[in-house]
């Protein structure tokens, strides 16, 4: 999964970049305003891992992971006549954007648009992503009825499919609303559209990058949309904090009076809004968290480790995560009759601990 930093320029997305992913990439108080990309692997937090890893003594810990992308080059007027090129592709490719708000003042990191007012320049960006789809949904339905007009009932039965919904999505658009807050999108509809890569369908996260002092308020942001969130960090605080070793780190926070990244907090937000979950699996060689779509069931999370277990799927043995913990180890909860049997139907819980019995 991957998910793209955007935002106006000198909003901080790299310094927002550093802070998740620990990298020294250099920002700059003047933006160049060309189209650049850095990208990522992080490790997804997960306390879970840190108590399996004592309890089974393993000699390995495997976290899930998501992909970060600093995407540059965007601000006003991106949207006008449509957008191609390595940007469009980039943008239509991740699986939801992480945008960057400044809520910050400064006198060296001067402001593109000479104020600092993050309800605005939120919308700047929403609003170039709402032009960009209703271009191409437009330009779609152009196509479609060329194609019909030219070859009448000779045209893919398809494009007869996917002109309603296509006029239901520019319906929808002209409203100045995103297509990710339309309800009525069946799940056969999105597969018909995965591949135009839609920008406002996309979750996204919104974080308000602070400055050195934080006031009461100043991380809130007017968004009533469906698969959004929003949170406020200090980003070069935090950006700092992912250079430093990990007793030097700690110091820090405790002088600073930080309990908890906020880093951190970005990143299992991230990961929540793509509408994907973590199951464990635990023993001596390692303990780990394998990534799932919410709503698979046991056969799919098989399927996640390897295809021949899945292939040769029996049964899945399961444990939930706090009656493990609850009762201390594997065979304790075994003793008291709480690991339960269950069918490849089985949908499985974030957390859950498990084991696939296969044959082959």
């Amino acid at each position: 999964m991957r998910l793209g930093i955007i935002g106006l320029p000198n909003s901080g997305k790299t310094t927002l970049f550093n802070a998740l992913t620990g990298g020294d990439y250099e920002t700059s108080a003047v933006s160049s305003g060309q189209f650049e990309v850095n990208t990522a692997v992080v490790n997804v937090p997960d306390e879970r891992l840190d108590v399996l890893e004592k309890m089974y003594n393993a000699r390995k810990k495997v976290y899930a992971t998501i992909t970060y992308t600093d995407i540059g080059g965007l601000d006003k007027g991106i949207g006008e006549g449509g957008l191609s090129g390595p940007l469009r592709t980039e943008l239509s490719q991740v699986d939801g954007f992480v945008h960057v708000i400044r809520a910050f003042e400064s006198n060296t990191v001067p402001h593109p648009h000479q104020t600092v007012d993050p309800q605005r320049d939120l919308e700047i960006l929403d609003g170039e992503f709402l032009l960009l789809d209703l271009v191409a949904v437009e330009n779609r339905l152009a196509k479609i009825d060329s194609e019909l007009k030219l070859k009448g009932k000779r045209a893919d039965v398809s494009l007869v499919d996917e002109k309603p919904l296509m006029e239901r999505f520019k319906a929808h658009l002209e409203q100045n609303r995103p297509l990710r807050d339309m309800e009525d999108i069946t799940p056969e509809e999105r597969k018909k559209i995965g591949g135009f890569g839609f920008l406002t369908l996309k979750p996204v996260l919104i974080v308000l990058n602070l400055g050195d002092e934080r006031k009461p308020g100043d991380d809130q942001v007017q968004y009533d949309y469906r698969r959004a969130a929003h949170i406020g960090i200090q980003a070069a605080l935090e950006a700092d904090l992912a250079q430093l070793d990990a007793e030097d780190a700690a110091m820090f926070m405790e002088e600073y009076g930080v309990t908890e990244l906020s880093a951190d907090k970005v990143i299992r937000l991230s990961y929540e809004l793509l509408g994907i979950h973590s199951f464990l699996t635990a023993g001596e060689k390692e303990v780990r968290a394998w990534t799932i779509s919410e709503g698979a069931n046991a056969w799919e999370a098989a399927g996640a480790i390897h295809t021949d277990i899945q292939q040769h799927f029996i049964r899945a043995e399961v444990i939930p995560y706090d009656v493990l913990v609850a009762e201390g180890s594997e065979k304790a909860v075994k003793a008291v009759g709480k690991m339960r049997l269950e069918s490849k139907d089985y949908i499985v819980q974030n957390g859950d601990v498990l084991v696939f019995r296969h044959g082959g």
